[in-house]
């Protein structure tokens, strides 16, 4: 389905990017997995993938919120991999804490790698999305960006901005046949949540449980395909945000 493409995941080494980079490259797609600190997590990634879905997979160590770095790393997949057709923004931090004691380094370090490097990665790849007379880009945000959250306006600020990149893009760059979406996941069990059971959100959660990241990795096969789908923020949250 995606044979001949190459996706291009940042924060691709583990939770919800590993699966999303799974799930593109068991449609056929070849992978760039750029990760920030993990080296041999994000190699255990492309070796599976070339391994289960013999697929060419690279891993790119990267600042996402450094728009030097994220220049250079696109210029080498390019280089690799001779060009791109899909960008998954997945690159995300947390420093959470209540307003009145939030030192200002944590309000910026959470804007500067979940909305600046949002729009790092879209700047310099959007150049390989023309030469290709294609693209497809899917940012994640969140739920907190939608409906804010409590002990998060860092993170609520920049998922909300990602929003709003989202449909900008999607509206500038719909004439160059480069679509633009956005994942909003809910509460999604990763080794950062914890185990389900020990989460007091589940009571908010229509569905009655977390979501998994293959959860968002179907999410984003489904924005990958639809050809007809741009500036759409698809929450899949289990009903929290409706």
């Amino acid at each position: 389905m995606l044979k001949g493409k190459v996706a291009i995941v940042t924060g691709g080494s583990r939770g919800i990017g590993k699966a999303i980079v799974y799930k593109l490259a068991s449609m056929g797609a070849d992978v760039a997995v750029i990760y920030a600190g993990n080296a041999a997590a994000a190699e255990a990634v492309c070796k599976e993938c070339a391994e289960t879905y013999g697929v060419t997979a690279r891993s790119y160590c990267c600042n996402v919120a450094d728009f030097s770095d994220a220049k250079q790393t696109v210029t080498a997949i390019k280089k690799d991999f001779g060009g791109a057709h899909i960008l998954v923004n997945n690159a995300g931090i947390t420093r959470d804490g209540l307003i009145a004691m939030m030192p200002e380094d944590d309000f910026d370090a959470v804007i500067a790698t979940n909305l600046k490097g949002t729009f790092n990665m879209i700047r310099h790849c959007t150049g390989l999305f023309m030469r290709a007379k294609e693209g497809c880009i899917i940012n994640i945000s969140s739920v907190s960006g939608l409906m804010g959250n409590a002990g998060q306006v860092n993170y609520a600020a920049s998922k909300a901005g990602v929003v709003g990149i989202t449909k900008s893009v999607a509206k500038e760059l719909a004439a160059k046949n480069i679509r633009c979406n956005a994942i909003a996941p809910g509460f999604i069990q990763t080794d950062m949540t914890g185990a389900q059971g020990e989460n007091p959100l589940l009571d908010m959660i229509p569905l009655g449980r977390m979501g998994r990241p293959d959860d968002i990795a179907d999410a984003a096969a489904y924005l990958v395909t639809a050809n007809y789908v741009t500036g759409e923020v698809l929450r899949v949250d289990g009903g929290i945000a409706m």
